[in-house]
């Protein structure tokens, strides 16, 4: 048999977090109840108006291929939200509907980045971008930020990092992992930037309805209509609608992105499910009452989450802006006793809570920010107090043993 896989793969990264969940599984089946604080997703059912209308379209025989960019009622709604949400009008020949946000994606760096191609990415940041732009054969230029600066990126750090090979930048915000937020001055602080080099510009905005303390999301679609000849945005229904498992994202961008984009999904999956797609019109057209009542529960998640892990020895927290993570530095809790030895790493204080506090949360590393933990609080408050609770127990009892 063929001796070797493709050489791509040995570019990619293996991720700590596999092994954090493998071990979280296993103690779950032995009964042990871990709390989930490594899940990306939120805990909340879909608007009632989502699943009747994934109902109806069962019923109406939405059974059969749709045109692999997606149904026109789902990219009106798209365009219409759009407008409404960065002021920018679009038309269906701007909007590719894909398999979740992460397809979208990876459909433009497999339609962009070539060997030879930079693609910067502040960091922390969520693990795909880095592994995708490397699968595509490009290279990705990881530019650190700091807690102390909001974990923002700088007009001059941005500057810096540009050069004759970058063929695109990615933006998150709110970010994943550390819910920090561009706010409107910054975005156009770095807007000034990106207008003197010929680049793409991705803005990956799948947390933009999940801010707090009354901030206000901003997007550089909005803020530099001049750029939007090479700006592309990501976005999709899993985050603000509570609606990871149906699969809908889709990219907003210029009309050569996207008839590429076209290309490379008919070559992989073609459509997006066509039930999901009835399901995600109805989640952009109908009641937002329960996207409101979500992020107000989120708010008051955060709150709880990021005054109890600061209320536990050797973490430190800063209050994010948005998403549903909290981005803990743990660096204080290195020397602790485990596994025989000194605690010396994000990874080793991860496995450290799963074993002893039953905690499941994401190293920062895998982030590209190693001495932070990434805390989920898309669960309920009660099981936030309880698995903050049984943080301080479990370090408490390690300190005493040392």
């Amino acid at each position: 048999m063929p001796s070797a896989l493709a050489k791509r793969l040995s570019a990619v990264v293996p991720s700590v977090t596999l092994a954090v969940n493998a071990k979280a599984a296993a103690l779950r089946a032995t009964g042990v109840d871990v709390f989930g604080f490594g899940v990306g997703e939120p805990d909340f059912d879909p608007p009632p108006s989502v699943l009747e209308a994934a109902k109806r379209a069962i019923d109406g025989g939405a059974h059969k291929y749709t045109a692999v960019s997606g149904i026109a009622p789902l990219k009106q709604a798209i365009c219409d939200d759009h407008m409404r949400r960065r002021k920018q009008k679009a038309s269906a020949k701007n909007v590719c509907v894909s398999v979740g946000a992460k397809q979208a994606l990876f459909n433009v760096a497999l339609s962009l980045y070539e060997p030879g191609d930079e693609v910067v990415i502040p960091t922390p940041c969520w693990v795909s971008y880095p592994e995708q732009v490397r699968i595509a054969g490009g290279a990705p230029v990881l530019v650190e930020t700091r807690e102390e600066d909001g974990w923002l990126l700088s007009a001059d750090a941005l500057a810096g990092a540009l050069g004759p090979r970058t063929k695109a930048v990615i933006l998150c915000t709110p970010s994943n992992p550390t819910g920090a937020a561009y706010p409107e001055e910054r975005i156009r602080e770095l807007a000034a930037v990106l207008r003197k080099h010929d680049c793409w510009i991705l803005v990956d905005e799948i947390y933009a309805e999940l801010v707090y303390d009354g901030f206000r999301h901003v997007s550089i679609a909005e803020v530099a209509p001049d750029l939007a000849a090479r700006t592309i945005v990501i976005d999709g229904v899993s985050k603000t609608y509570a609606m990871t498992g149906w699969r809908i994202g889709w990219t907003i961008a210029p009309e050569i992105v996207t008839e590429a984009l076209d290309m490379v999904q008919g070559q992989s999956t073609t459509n997006a499910t066509a039930v999901a797609q009835h399901a995600a019109v109805a989640a952009l057209t109908g009641p937002q009452d329960t996207v409101e009542a979500m992020r107000q529960k989120f708010e008051r998640r955060r709150d709880v989450m990021v005054a109890g892990l600061n209320k536990v020895p050797g973490i430190r927290c800063r209050n994010p802006e948005g998403a549903f993570y909290a981005f803990a530095d743990c660096r204080g809790m290195y020397g602790i006793e485990h596994a025989g030895k000194a605690i010396a790493s994000d990874d080793e204080v991860a496995f450290f809570l799963l074993e002893h506090a039953h905690v499941a949360a994401v190293p920062g590393g895998a982030f590209g920010a190693p001495g932070y933990v990434r805390f989920s609080y898309a669960t309920s408050e009660e099981r936030i107090l309880a698995g903050l609770d049984s943080m301080r127990t479990a370090i408490a009892a390690a300190r005493r043993i040392a």
